[in-house]
């Protein structure tokens, strides 16, 4: 089971009433929970791993970055989880995307990093980038807006 499975499972219970989830694949276990503080855990059989997700209550009551004047047509593209933003793949390489870039759905705008694990996003929409609302290299919150798009 690769990294993004998993990410999909995780945003699968976060948005169904199922409290908990177990999965075991040859010699690895994972197990998903839903709680006040929700907690994502993945186990190999050997070793264990638990990552933490930020309480509801927290991450709604957290102020985002302040948003440019919003359109009532732009679509925002929200960070899913807990890290540092990246507009760029590695240092030496250009951003992923820039203001005025037509994106397709599915294509990866950013990078977060979250216990040292590199997180592509992708649009969730085809449009095109209005205005890029996070600086590389900072710390992100759940939900939090990192890019408006003007949708296709």
């Amino acid at each position: 089971m690769d990294l993004k499975q998993i990410q999909d499972l995780v945003k699968m219970v976060n948005k169904s009433n199922i409290s908990e989830l177990t999965i075991e694949e040859k010699d690895i276990k994972i197990t998903i929970k839903q709680k006040e503080d929700k907690y994502v855990t993945a186990a190999p059989v050997q070793q264990a791993l638990a990552v933490a997700a930020p309480p509801v209550a927290a991450a709604l009551a957290t102020p985002a970055a302040a948003p440019a004047p919003a359109a009532s047509n732009l679509i925002t593209i929200k960070s899913p989880m807990i890290g540092t933003f990246y507009r760029r793949p590695s240092p030496d390489k250009p951003n992923l995307v820039d203001e005025g870039d037509e994106v397709r759905s599915g294509k990866v705008v950013c990078i977060i990093e979250a216990m040292k694990l590199f997180n592509e996003i992708e649009s969730e929409i085809s449009g095109k980038i209005v205005k890029v609302l996070v600086e590389d290299s900072t710390p992100v919150e759940f939900d939090q807006p990192l890019f408006l798009v003007e949708p296709a």
